[in-house]
């Protein structure tokens, strides 16, 4: 999808409440629209929606603009802290804007989980005919009335249709991202999207359309995958991306092998399953080019991320003993076999190459798209090798700055690209369903 092309002539239109539509009616239409997605956020949601009302007066003063809150039914005041949020633009030498921020405040429709949130935001962003779009999480501490204006303005002023969120972030923080979204995407699509699971997005209205047009909205895509999803569907259908600096992005980090099953399971399904239908454009794909980066890019401190490498390393060793058969099924004999020392290594000796993770990713993802198992026992049984593979990252760049970190991070997206035509071979396979 590009600027300007023709769009489906069928229309599907996504159920608002009838408070809702009277509201967007009374709107006509938008420049800028900003959504939140919230679902029992009242400690931070006040502090997100006053930087993105400065945002908006600051850089935007002569725009039409809507803030959407899609809530999730927060049974704790958030959509009242929303309705009563407002920041004193004399505070920060603001001047009055010309146009006022108009908010919507409501609940989304369908399967519980953020996509849905989305997909009203995109819908009511379809009859306001917004031009220009962004989504910022509800939880977001970091987030300054500038975030709002590099989601923005790519699209709005300079004609991109996405815009990705760039953050920095802790050595340790993000490793569903770093060891596996991150170099996995790059590769099959092209494009070096630094954080395609972000959570903050700029998109253009019309990309906004393209996303309610696909058939997703009753699937896990409307839990928990959106983001990778969004990220995906941009560069496939031909969409301009480019990424923008925001800085640190402050949340609640975890422990990489505390309670994660469940996130890596919903994660790497999406990008999996995002494979399959988007075969006719990455099998085509040869190496990575960067992508355009806007913003001012300064060094900032980041939250300590506490790890614990023994546990880790425990996890993908009971793998090893109790998951052996299942494994045998996924990976291919040579990856298989090359894992096997790491059995009985000592723990400093404890090491995943990149050039062997990357076969790890690549198998998994053949054996998903097989159905050499039920698709949910080949992504829990993934669980292991992942936290194998952060095991090795974290005892390899110990001593490393998070910035240094990051060209171990490059090495491993050189892998991924190198080894692309083993994913390929592999995919070309014949096999039986």
């Amino acid at each position: 999808m590009t600027p300007g092309s023709h769009l489906p002539d069928v229309v599907h239109t996504t159920p608002l409440t009838p408070e809702t539509e009277a509201q967007v009616d009374q709107f006509a239409h938008t420049d800028i629209l900003v959504g939140i997605p919230s679902f029992n956020n009242v400690e931070t949601i006040g502090h997100v929606v006053k930087a993105v009302s400065a945002g908006l007066a600051k850089y935007f003063p002569d725009a039409r603009a809507v803030l959407v809150n899609s809530d999730g039914g927060s049974t704790d005041g958030t959509q009242q802290v929303v309705a009563q949020a407002v920041v004193d633009l004399k505070t920060l030498f603001i001047g009055d804007q010309q146009s006022s921020l108009h908010k919507i405040i409501t609940p989304y429709h369908g399967i519980p989980g953020k996509g849905s949130a989305f997909r009203t935001i995109f819908e009511i962003a379809r009859r306001l005919k917004a031009k220009a779009c962004a989504v910022v999480d509800s939880d977001l501490r970091s987030i300054t009335p500038e975030w709002i204006e590099l989601l923005v303005s790519p699209v709005f002023e300079q004609g991109f249709d996405y815009v990705a969120p760039y953050y920095l972030r802790h050595k340790y923080d993000g490793t569903i991202t770093n060891s596996i979204v991150y170099p996995l995407t790059r590769t099959l699509y092209g494009h070096r999207i630094r954080q395609p699971i972000g959570g903050d997005f700029g998109f253009s209205g019309q990309l906004a359309q393209h996303y309610l047009d696909k058939h997703v909205w009753e699937s896990e895509v409307a839990k928990f995958g959106i983001d990778i999803w969004m990220t995906t569907e941009a560069i496939a259908s031909g969409a301009r991306v480019c990424q923008s600096f925001l800085g640190a992005k402050i949340h609640n980090p975890k422990d990489p092998a505390a309670d994660l099953s469940a996130m890596l399971v919903q994660v790497l399904g999406a990008v999996f399953a995002l494979m399959e239908d988007h075969y006719a454009v990455w099998g085509k794909t040869d190496g990575s080019n960067a992508v355009p980066l806007f913003g001012f890019q300064y060094e900032v401190g980041v939250e300590p991320v506490n790890v614990n490498v023994d546990r880790m390393i425990s996890t993908f060793r009971q793998g090893l003993s109790d998951l052996g058969a299942i494994w045998d099924q996924i990976l291919a004999p040579g990856t298989r076999q090359s894992l096997r020392p790491l059995e009985t290594c000592a723990l400093q000796d404890f090491r995943i190459a990149d050039s062997l993770w990357a076969r790890v990713v690549y198998d998994a993802a053949v054996a998903y798209r097989n159905r050499v198992l039920p698709r949910d026992h080949v992504l829990k049984a993934f669980t292991p090798l992942y936290l194998g593979r952060t095991a090795s990252f974290v005892l390899d760049t110990q001593g490393l700055t998070s910035s240094e970190a990051e060209g171990r991070i490059e090495a491993l997206c050189q892998a991924f690209e190198k080894d692309k035509s083993y994913l390929v071979a592999r995919w070309n396979e014949p096999h039986t369903s």
